[in-house]
């Protein structure tokens, strides 16, 4: 555990659910982990208690990806770990595969209405579908706008985000319910308030119970990794890391004692602490980033050591890029960089 995390409280100590098994972490919420073939190794699933139409069922918050791992771990669950009852509502925080790679076949299998926000489901119909400007060519022709030289790894980068969404996501349910900030949403006996949050994805969804200090905070607050906010091929112009920031100010009108139910992690108490902590990363990243473009003009690729000093593949240089470009671009729309473009057309930032 990390200097950070001491600051932090996690009532369940160490305790997981195993696969394709559930642990109750409060009355009527059930913890579900699904395995993803990243670095970042799983994703937290919530299965509420709930009755709609007057037939008992579950509500599921996210689904997991589109694999036949998760496929099987689901059915593992359904003929042993939800009580012999059926999914009755998918609500999806927003639009990554993790969160809605099952979502079609899981609303096939059980006819359940998808819940979302629309400006993560219409991404995610973007992305799975691969329409142009979210294909393989618009993604490396982003990455070669901020750095990365035609040769191996461009084109690494370009095979691999040709196919990577829709593979993770191969289809979309073709009808959604809309939720709204704001809205309040009743599930099994309890009020959630929908807390939309921009930064991490386009129209990010929490839900917070005020009764009982509960919040389900998908990837908007994460215990122990910091939240990953990209400028991508789709909105180049995006200002993601302001927005992110932002949106963390939404959370701190929740209880003291608010129980943190994240996508990835374990659940945590100290909720306001740990705001406090992910304003002060990304504060430490805009001057590691200005420090590096005072001494000479940066393009997002050069800056990358210097906001993580490490190396990375080209899986996981997309995010690296993506977030250090974030961060530039929250210093040019400060005023604090200013942002030229040279012969070959790649941007560099300059103190």
């Amino acid at each position: 555990m990390n200097a950070l995390e001491h600051q932090l409280h996690y009532p369940l100590a160490d305790a997981l659910p195993a696969p394709a098994q559930t642990l109750a972490v409060a009355p009527g919420i059930r913890w579900v982990r699904m395995p993803l073939p990243f670095a970042l190794d799983h994703i937290n699933l919530w299965l509420l208690q709930d009755r709609i139409d007057g037939q008992d069922c579950w509500t599921l918050i996210d689904c997991g990806i589109a694999s036949d791992a998760t496929r099987a771990l689901w059915s593992r669950l359904f003929d042993e770990g939800l009580d012999g009852l059926p999914i009755g509502r998918l609500l999806c925080t927003h639009n990554h595969p993790d969160h809605v790679g099952s979502a079609h076949w899981l609303q096939q299998r059980f006819h359940a209405p998808l819940w979302m926000t629309i400006g993560e489901y219409m991404q995610a119909r973007v992305l799975s579908s691969r329409l142009p400007g979210a294909d393989a060519q618009a993604t490396a022709a982003h990455f070669r706008r901020h750095g990365i030289a035609p040769g191996p790894l461009l084109d690494e980068i370009r095979e691999r985000s040709g196919n990577h969404y829709a593979a993770l996501v191969p289809a979309m349910p073709e009808h959604f319910r809309r939720i709204r900030d704001g809205e309040t949403v009743a599930i099994g006996g309890r009020l959630w308030r929908v807390v939309v949050g921009l930064g991490h994805s386009s129209e990010h969804a929490a839900l917070y119970c005020e009764a009982d200090g509960l919040l389900i905070s998908g990837d908007m607050v994460l215990p122990r990794i910091s939240t990953n906010v990209s400028v991508w091929e789709l909105e180049p112009e995006a200002n993601p890391v302001d927005w992110y920031l932002e949106a963390l100010d939404r959370f701190e009108s929740c209880r003291e004692d608010t129980l943190v139910l994240p996508s990835h992690g374990r659940p945590f108490t100290g909720l306001h602490t740990r705001l406090g902590q992910l304003r002060a990363h990304h504060a430490e990243r805009l001057e590691a980033m200005m420090a590096a473009c005072r001494r000479e003009p940066h393009s997002a690729a050069q800056a990358v050591p210097a906001m993580f000093g490490r190396a990375f593949d080209a899986h996981q240089l997309t995010f690296a890029l993506g977030e250090t470009l974030a961060h530039l671009h929250s210093l040019w729309y400060a005023g604090r960089l200013r942002r030229e473009v040279d012969a070959d057309g790649v941007v560099r930032f300059a103190a």
